[in-house]
């Protein structure tokens, strides 16, 4: 029976967490996850997902606020024994002590191709990178970001119709039918990592706000990634006569509208948009404080006039 401590704190985290818990041979001894955060209208305090996961399958959860220097957290590692640390999307950077803990260390669930998009947000970054795949990979934990070695990985592509949220689904589906396959090889040593290509690193950095602004300048095609990328969730925006709007569905059209970027072109159930390259169809948006609607409401119940545009660049 491999003994297992896992981390995680996001829904990306669950399926890992869940086929670990179901599979044979395995034993998930302790789960440690982030403090829980308030969230929702109320703002009320709510556990992780992972920690309610967990809770509900009656294993013990512990939530630091950090790990680096907090002699209990590592004390309630020692005491668990674990063979293997299982690390997915866990938000937290783990001390030298986490990783050199259990039998057989610590090893992460991550949601690229490394060494690309080696950081925090893998997912978004390759959609708006415009990859045409990406993947899902078992690395073994060292002290830097995303930096070890790779025992497996498995291919997802990236088609143009692909949403940020089917995607990351995807991936975490696989993610842990690999772990579940490889981490009986991993802990007796049949499957051996190896080192990732240091000439072929790309990073991940965190999004910001200013990440899901459109800037009409950009070609349709990009703007689309920017709008997949932040759909249904926070929203990519643009302004209309200075109030803000969520882009949320639409297509890029290698023609279309011409004019100035930003320059809207209407028919009655038709927004298109003029783009440095292309024009971008609007199929969803939602004003701001308003529901989501349907560009066809949208042009009746906002009385958009010939001639208007979104403003080419926003700043946050």
């Amino acid at each position: 029976m491999i003994r297992i401590v896992f981390a995680g704190t996001p829904a990306f985290s669950l399926p890992c967490l869940k086929a670990l818990i179901n599979a044979d041979g395995m034993d998930v001894v302790g789960v440690v996850s982030q403090p829980d955060r308030r969230a929702g209208r109320g703002m009320k305090l709510l556990p992780s997902p992972v920690k309610q996961a967990a809770l509900d399958a009656g294993i013990e959860v512990i939530t630091p606020e950090r790990l680096r220097g907090n002699d209990e957290a590592a004390a309630w590692l020692r005491g668990k024994a674990p063979d293997v640390l299982v690390v997915v999307a866990f938000g937290m950077l783990l001390p030298i002590p986490w990783l050199e803990t259990p039998g057989h260390g610590a090893i992460n669930v991550h949601a690229s191709l490394l060494p690309r998009w080696r950081g925090a947000a893998p997912i978004e970054r390759a959609m708006l990178a415009g990859d045409t795949e990406t993947g899902v990979g078992i690395m073994r934990m060292e002290e830097g970001l995303d930096t070890g070695p790779v025992y497996a990985e498995a291919r997802l592509p990236i088609a143009d119709e692909t949403t940020i949220d089917g995607l990351r689904e995807a991936l975490a589906e696989k993610g842990a039918s690999l772990l579940v396959e490889t981490l009986p090889q991993i802990v007796t040593g049949s499957l051996q990592p190896v080192p990732q290509d240091e000439a072929r690193i790309t990073y991940a950095a965190k999004l910001t706000a200013a990440d899901r602004l459109i800037d009409w300048h950009e070609s349709a095609s990009r703007i689309d990634r920017t709008v997949r990328a932040f759909t249904p969730k926070p929203g990519a925006r643009t302004k209309l006569n200075g109030k803000w709007i969520k882009v949320l569905r639409g297509e890029a059209l290698v023609a279309g509208t011409s004019g100035a970027p930003g320059s809207i072109s209407m028919d009655h159930d038709r927004l298109d948009v003029a783009c440095g390259e292309g024009c971008y169809r609007i199929h969803t948006l939602q004003p701001e404080g308003k529901r989501a609607m349907d560009a066809e409401d949208f042009l009746r119940g906002y009385a958009v006039k010939s001639g208007a545009a979104f403003d080419a660049v926003v700043t946050v």
